[in-house]
């Protein structure tokens, strides 16, 4: 199965035109914006082409750095968004020698295997300011599924809920917020947590 940002670079004026701005996530971003000084520093893993979920804290004055491993989203990034931040880097191999006041990583790191996601929690940790704030999606289950997406298989993993809250905590993370299956969001799973270390 290829790399899933490789489906991400062949699909990039699909994703775009489809990806809904409708801000389904409004309630978790405002609450993340919410908790942050003026001006606060954001690391979104996974950023995609930067709509909506950058656009939405650069538009509120806070700094953002992207992540993606994907060269044509990054490209409409940095079009659309000149004044941020935009990286390439695949996200389990994450060293940017920064922290940040809150790392994002929506809909990104549930494409990865279940191995793969363990180690992220670390990788989060290295980029956290103390009291920095984790927002990210997972399943709400055990589980993997591959979904069609533009004709192609897409892979998704996800832990037990149970283990997602031990590897927060080992790398001194608490949950703040957690929400499966939110029917105001788009039936996300999603999880707000906050750096204590």
């Amino acid at each position: 199965m290829p790399e899933v940002w490789e489906l991400y670079q062949r699909h990039v004026g699909d994703f775009d035109r489809d990806r809904t701005r409708a801000l389904f996530e409004r309630s978790y971003l405002d609450d993340v914006a919410a908790r942050l000084p003026e001006g606060a520093e954001l690391l979104d893993v996974g950023c995609g082409m930067g709509e909506p979920i950058a656009r939405f804290f650069i538009e509120r004055g806070f700094r953002l750095t992207g992540v993606d491993a994907a060269p044509a989203m990054l490209a409409l990034c940095r079009d659309r968004f000149p004044e941020a931040t935009w990286t390439k880097a695949d996200m389990r191999e994450l060293d940017l020698g920064r922290r940040f006041d809150a790392i994002i990583a929506w809909d990104s790191f549930f494409h990865l295997s279940r191995d793969d996601q363990r180690p992220m929690f670390t990788i989060f940790a290295e980029h956290a300011a103390p009291g920095c704030l984790l927002l990210f999606t997972s399943g709400p289950k055990d589980c993997e599924a591959i979904g069609d997406w533009y004709g192609e298989k897409l892979f998704h993993a996800s832990l037990a809920p149970e283990e997602y809250g031990e590897l927060l905590a080992a790398n001194g993370f608490e949950v703040i917020r957690h929400k499966a299956e939110d029917p105001e969001c788009d039936y996300h799973t999603v999880w707000l947590a906050r750096s204590i270390a």
